[in-house]
């Protein structure tokens, strides 16, 4: 049976004259790619065919009969408009003229400034050009300087210039912020009425030390053998009403993003830190999810419910980890509360046990901590564990997701789902084929190579504590698909279930604070046939944008990230340290250390023999002495130096280098 991309492609290569539309892919080697909506893989643009087509570009393209890689290839036959209206970059100089070098690499053409388009600019400047021609193949892309974002080596201008290169709005408009400001009201009588008052209730939120925007607070108690767990989340919809200008602003903004030294936040700080912070000791109004659960883990009943609510006590990860673990202090410091902290780690276990066995998978590796000092400059990075409490919170979360997914689901009604496909077979097989050189095999459904979750799950039971553990984890999420929101519920492959929604960060994500609108029409019963026709009419582009603002916030903080470690690296080129090949391709070999640095040693600079990239056992092999290099090897190497541009760092082996 074809799938739908071969279906697609042998109707093109029959149709000579129809041609296909899709979004161009620069790469900073010249050649590039063509994204088509509904085509599982992209199309190959070969250097020779791109056509003047420029990053992002909507173009036509034309299939080419020849295939000689594994990829389709297809050539740029149209431009048919240019999605990319800024750049930003590092202005150099040059006479009466200069030019800004993009800091973004799939922009391989500098652009040239005009010195009465430069703004005063002077060399060194980081920059935001807006392009007024796009060049051809005789002339260098155009454009005119309108904002200068300070010099290279200032503090902060170097995150900045990210922020910029990836259009996140850092304002909020004036309308937007005086809306915020009017809707911050304390909650009054009139804001109470009708709801459930839960008030009485002890429940605690449970956050890093950090936070700020608090927008979700659990509570738990025991009866006989009957477990009634809340998790109760900041009403946002009662401060931002649909189509207001803060509505709006947030539907634009889509999430709230976290890079290294700052958050962009989707709501004003009024709201966020304000009146949809679940403040200790302060009334709030909010959706509470009320689920009653059995000694299995079983949901026995439920109820979505407004509430207004009060927490009692405000916790850390740090604080509730260290009452887990039974230190005294801790224990003595929230005395009252202790009970229904180890009731919560009881129940989450009982939870994440039933999950585990339907097949959800668990990717617990370490994410990267980076600490900065006051001037931007990176100080530390080391991996950030979980522990025992923010898998409590977790399981929680995941629980009351899937528990308000799973009941819009049955009423029929418009929603917005978080869905995860299958993976493609092609990768699943790569992975299978990568897992061999550890001794690890999963197992596939024979014909079509589907894989069912639980086999993703046994082998990260399998590497778990192994050295390889990283390594591995890491390879299997990159065979998996993104997850992404859409309106059609077709399940959550990475966790194992039918049924699963965003419903408990409306503070942060636009489609959390959607679903809430949504719910809460529902349980007052102004669902009426229009009310449905109106989500059905606007969820689609909603859970589109959601996705691709989430998408664009991710590469953003990974940027970021990637900066970050160049600039710590830096500080420490010719030092020694240990790492594992976590990659290999045909020009070197990346080397992950322990603190999460991921570096590459070019296949130039493997002395004593010629390597060459075997793809089928994923290994660089010598061609005289058969030297290996494989995935999860452990090598010594020396910082040799990084690279600015590409947000890269240099290693060697330290075998082949001299004191």
């Amino acid at each position: 049976m074809k799938t739908k991309r071969e279906s697609g492609i042998q109707g093109k290569l029959n149709q000579d004259t129809e041609r296909i539309v899709g979004t161009f892919i620069s790469n900073a080697r010249g050649f590039g790619f063509v994204e088509v909506e509904g085509w599982e893989q992209d199309l190959f643009i070969p250097e020779s065919e791109v056509n003047g087509a420029f990053h992002r570009d909507k173009v036509q393209v034309e299939l080419l009969r020849e295939q000689r890689g594994k990829r389709q290839e297809a050539k740029v036959v149209a431009v048919l408009s240019h999605e990319i209206t800024k750049v930003v970059g590092t202005f150099d100089k040059t006479g009466k003229f200069g030019f800004v070098i993009p800091d973004n690499e799939k922009f391989s053409s500098d652009i040239f400034v005009p010195i009465e388009r430069s703004k005063g600019a002077v060399t060194g400047h980081k920059v935001v050009a807006e392009l007024t021609s796009y060049g051809d193949d005789r002339h260098k892309p155009e454009g005119k300087i309108i904002e200068i974002l300070g010099h290279v080596n200032d503090p902060g201008v170097d995150i900045l210039s990210i922020v910029k290169g990836f259009d996140l709005p850092l304002e909020f408009p004036e309308r937007v912020l005086n809306q915020a400001s009017r809707a911050a009201k304390d909650v009054s009588d009139q804001d109470r009425e009708g709801r459930k008052d839960l008030r009485t209730l002890t429940m605690v939120t449970i956050d890093g030390e950090d936070a700020k925007d608090l927008d979700d607070a659990v509570s738990l108690s025991k009866e006989g053998d009957r477990y009634y767990l809340g998790v109760h989340i900041a009403d946002v919809t009662n401060y931002v009403q649909e189509n207001s200008a803060l509505d709006w602003e947030a539907l634009k903004r889509g999430t709230s993003v976290y890079l290294v030294d700052r958050v962009i936040p989707m709501l004003p700080h009024a709201l966020s830190n304000g009146i949809c912070s679940l403040n200790m000791g302060e009334d709030r109004l909010a959706l509470s999810c009320l689920m009653t659960l059995n000694e299995k883990g079983e949901m026995i009943n439920y109820e979505i419910a407004e509430t207004v609510i009060c927490v009692n006590q405000r916790m850390s990860y740090t604080d509730v980890n260290k009452i887990l673990e039974g230190e005294q202090d801790a224990r003595e410091r929230f005395e009252p509360l202790v009970p229904m902290f180890l009731l919560m780690k009881e129940l989450a276990d009982i939870v994440r046990e039933k999950r585990k066995k339907r097949g959800s998978i668990d990717f617990d590796f370490p994410e990267s901590k980076i600490l900065l000092d006051q001037r931007g400059v990176p100080v530390s990075i080391k991996p950030y564990e979980r522990n025992a409490a923010t898998k409590i919170i977790e399981d929680f979360m995941l629980l009351a997701n899937e528990t308000v997914a799973q009941h819009f689901y049955w009423m029929e009604i418009p929603f917005v789902y978080r869905t995860h496909d299958t993976p493609d077979p092609e990768k699943i097989l790569k992975l299978g084929t990568l897992i061999n050189n550890f001794g690890y095999h999963i197992k596939v459904k024979s014909g079509d190579n589907e894989i069912h979750p639980k086999e993703i799950q046994k082998l990260l039971g399998k590497i778990e504590g192994t050295e390889e553990e990283a390594l591995i984890s890491r390879l299997t999420l990159r065979s998996m698909k993104r997850a992404q929101y859409t309106m059609d519920c077709t399940g959550h492959f990475g966790l194992a279930c039918q049924f699963y929604c965003h419903f408990t960060s409306p503070i942060r994500r636009y489609p959390d604070l959607q679903i809430h609108r949504i719910i809460k029409e529902q349980l007052r019963g102004r669902m009426t046939e229009n009310r449905i026709e109106h989500y059905r009419g606007i969820l689609p582009e909603v859970a589109k944008h959601a996705s691709e603002t989430e998408r664009r916030a991710d590469e953003a903080e990974r940027e970021t990230e990637k900066l970050k470690k160049v600039q710590y690296m830096e500080q420490r080129i010719g030092e020694i340290y240990e790492g594992v090949i976590s990659g290999i391709t045909s020009w070197g070999i990346y080397v992950e250390l322990p603190n999460t640095v991921e570096g590459m040693i070019h296949v130039s600079r493997l002395a004593g023999d010629y390597y060459y990239y075997n793809e089928e056992t994923y290994e660089m092999i010598g061609r005289d002495t058969g030297r290996s290099y494989k995935l999860g090897q452990k090598l010594e190497i020396m910082v040799d130096g990084v690279d600015y541009f590409q947000k890269s760092i240099e290693f060697v082996l330290a075998s082949e280098t001299e004191d």
